[in-house]
């Protein structure tokens, strides 16, 4: 798997995770949410991106 669809993978399971935490444990949060989408926007502006740092050290290219 390439890096870049790695890290699609995790985007998607954290917002699915933080869904799921916000129906079944607590509305609040919804900020774990708004954070990652914020993330995403902001290393599609800057390029830098945590997640794909880490799974670049983990091996995938």
């Amino acid at each position: 798997m390439s890096l870049e669809n790695a890290v699609r993978v995790f985007a998607g399971i954290m917002i699915f995770l933080s869904v799921a935490l916000t129906l079944w444990v607590h509305p609040s949060f919804y900020w774990f949410t708004l954070f990652i989408g914020a993330n995403l926007i902001q290393s599609a502006f800057t390029g830098f991106c945590p997640a794909a740092m880490i799974f670049g050290k983990l091996g995938f290219k």
